[in-house]
């Protein structure tokens, strides 16, 4: 069945559909991560866009539930060169065309990616549409009439409803505010013998100190940081009276919390091959990173230092409080996908724990 892809700019490609036979709206981003496709699609933070790989042969190992990092697909629509029909691998539980339509997720294939990826590197991301038999003109007009990311509140739809539970008898209790957590960072916390609790974006902190925690953890998650007000006085409410720590989007809304501002980026970073540097130890890293928004360091109050830099653009990577036990980093040191040079970050945060 013949699809098409309609950007805000006018760009209009026809291809092939796959996934669910539907129309899909967000904003488009491409993601370079050659493997990792399972784990990109079912990645909150990706929640009100569209993802393209930029890898050109995607599905040849096909879906295994347990590399799910929630409880689905979370992306509004996907873009690939070409769609393997049939992957090889013994983990593979179904193909990718039947993963989106289990989720009713429209897919697309057979589209330039090269070239929808170096139009987005030049004029910025884009509000897309995918189609279904639509005219042109129209689907055009359906990409260009849906509101910004900045106008959507996303968070909402990919966090806990209630504060839930995960107890492995460990040393250590922590809240988990979950703006759209990926699993994988749950399971580096578990696995470092802490117990996690849940609680929702907009969770108070006085409930959360009346749980009596060792320690605070903000997620990932999806769109603009300035959006998640609940959570940014949340974390203003609990600074200082226990130690906390934020991933991405937790990262910024902890900036923010400290009056400090974030800006959109003009393409994002998306993938597992962004070069990081500490600048503290003067380490290189490769990290698997995934957000549209920066903190602006030019806003940031003299009580926080810039500990890591993305080496590509110079944007903020890592913050600490020179006084607080607060520590944050923009990148995802969970990887899933990625690789494991940054698992240190949780590490980071037990020390924190016992010193508190």
């Amino acid at each position: 069945m013949k699809a098409a892809l309609a950007l805000e700019d006018g760009t209009y490609v026809e291809g092939k559909a796959f996934g669910a036979e539907k129309i899909a709206t967000g904003e488009i981003v491409f993601c370079t991560s050659m493997t990792g496709y399972v784990e990109a699609l079912t990645d909150p933070s990706y929640k009100g866009q569209i993802l393209m790989m930029t890898y050109p042969l995607i599905g040849n190992y096909g879906v295994c539930k347990e590399d799910f990092e929630s409880d689905g697909v979370k992306v509004e629509g996907f873009v690939v060169k070409e769609l393997c029909k049939k992957p090889s691998n013994y983990r593979s539980e179904m193909t990718v065309d039947e993963l989106l339509k289990s989720y009713d997720v429209v897919g697309i294939e057979g589209v330039d990616t090269r070239m929808l990826t170096k139009k987005i590197r030049v004029y910025g991301s884009m509000k897309a549409a995918i189609g279904i038999d639509v005219e042109k003109e129209k689907l055009i007009e359906i990409a260009r009439n849906q509101p910004f990311i900045s106008d959507i509140d996303l968070v909402d739809k990919v966090c806990v409803k209630e504060p839930k539970r995960l107890d492995v008898g460990g040393k250590f209790e922590v809240v988990l505010i979950d703006c759209g957590v990926k699993m994988s960072i749950v399971r580096q916390l578990l696995k470092r013998e802490i117990n996690v609790t849940l609680v929702p974006f907009n969770f108070p902190a006085r409930e959360i100190l009346e749980m009596d925690p060792d320690g605070v953890f903000v997620s990932n998650g999806p769109g603009d940081p300035a959006r998640v007000k609940e959570s940014i006085e949340t974390i203003r409410n609990i600074a200082g009276k226990l130690p906390l720590a934020g991933i991405c989007l937790g990262h910024q809304l902890t900036a923010l919390a400290f009056k400090a501002k974030t800006f959109k980026l003009k393409f994002g970073h998306h993938g597992s091959n962004q070069p990081t540097k500490d600048l503290e130890t003067g380490r290189v890293f490769i990290s698997s990173q995934n957000h549209n928004f920066a903190v602006d360091e030019k806003t940031l109050p003299k009580d926080f230092i810039v500990t890591q830099i993305n080496l590509n653009d110079r944007t903020v990577e890592g913050l600490k409080h020179r006084e607080l036990p607060i520590i944050t980093v923009q990148y995802h040191p969970e990887a899933g996908p990625g690789p494991h040079d940054t698992y240190f970050f949780f590490d980071n945060f037990v020390k924190m724990l016992k010193e508190w």
